[in-house]
């Protein structure tokens, strides 16, 4: 790893955020991290390192995320990678969950990760180089879990948006990696990270039972190691030829080719209605 890199880490406090500034620490890189509150951040990260700078950032405030930013320049310099962490999960049927909760989840999830690109692109533009880590989840490409809809919403829009983000900013020299983990063991699913509807429909016994199967039996249990998947997105950033998609996790790759095949099968099962759809192509008209 290129010590002298900046790197720039959201939602840094907990979770693979806090365990990347960490490793990262260790293996002697600059880090400007971002939490919602600076003494969280401070006492997670434990550390009086001068190449770690602590800032409190409100990703869904523009404003908040670009003085982030500049601090982070005025401090080192540059930034060469940055590592859209932050976000929160959302368990809950789309009937139940309200508009306001279902908007909330896309403002710290997609716009707050937007709000980072917006302000950071014009830097990594002028040095033409970086490295940009969008955070998803297996459930940003395969999203047949029952309760999650708007949280694989979310992170099917980061999909999409950094895909394109990888073909505009490829010209200048700047790469995007999307990063899909499978379960890893954090504190993702505990009260603090997952949001549940403040009115849930009892009918909805599929969503219920993933409530209870995710809460009491799959956290703590989860079989992703954090410390490996930071190894990952460090090794990642070494590369000389990045991927953009990131599968990390055995759940993670054998969910994605479940999708793969599925939309396979669809393909060839309805190719004749697909294909059909275009206009006619005439022959030349004939005068005899």
């Amino acid at each position: 790893m290129d010590t002298q890199q900046v790197w720039f880490v959201t939602g840094a406090s907990k979770g693979l955020g806090l365990t990347l500034v960490k490793k990262l620490l260790q293996q002697g890189a600059n880090v400007a991290a971002t939490s919602r509150s600076i003494n969280d951040l401070r006492r997670a990260v434990n550390t009086d390192d001068a190449r770690f700078l602590p800032l409190v950032a409100d990703l869904k405030s523009e404003a908040s995320v670009g003085e982030a930013i500049q601090a982070t320049i005025a401090h080192f310099g540059r930034i060469d990678i940055v590592v859209n962490n932050a976000g929160y999960g959302l368990l809950g049927s789309l009937e139940e969950l309200t508009d306001q909760e279902a908007r909330e989840n896309f403002d710290v999830n997609v716009f707050g990760s937007l709000n980072v690109i917006r302000h950071v692109m014009p830097h990594l533009r002028q040095q033409q180089s970086g490295h940009i880590f969008n955070i998803s989840s297996i459930g940003g490409f395969y999203g047949t879990f029952p309760g999650f809809g708007i949280y694989c919403a979310t992170k099917f829009a980061v999909e999409g948006f950094s895909e394109s983000l990888a073909a505009e900013a490829k010209a200048f020299g700047i790469n995007v990696t999307i990063v899909e983990p499978g379960y890893f063991r954090t504190d993702f699913l505990t009260a603090g990270s997952l949001g549940l509807p403040s009115q849930p429909i009892d009918a909805y016994e599929a969503v219920r039972q993933s409530q209870q199967t995710h809460q009491s039996e799959i956290n703590g249990n989860q079989p992703g190691d954090p410390e490996k998947a930071v190894n990952a997105l460090i090794q990642v950033a070494s590369s000389p030829n990045p991927p953009l998609h990131l599968f990390l996790g055995q759940d993670a790759y054998d969910l994605a080719y479940t999708k793969i095949r599925a939309v396979q099968h669809d393909l060839e099962a309805w190719k004749e209605v697909t294909v059909s759809t275009g206009y006619e192509i005439q022959g030349p008209v004939s005068l005899t």
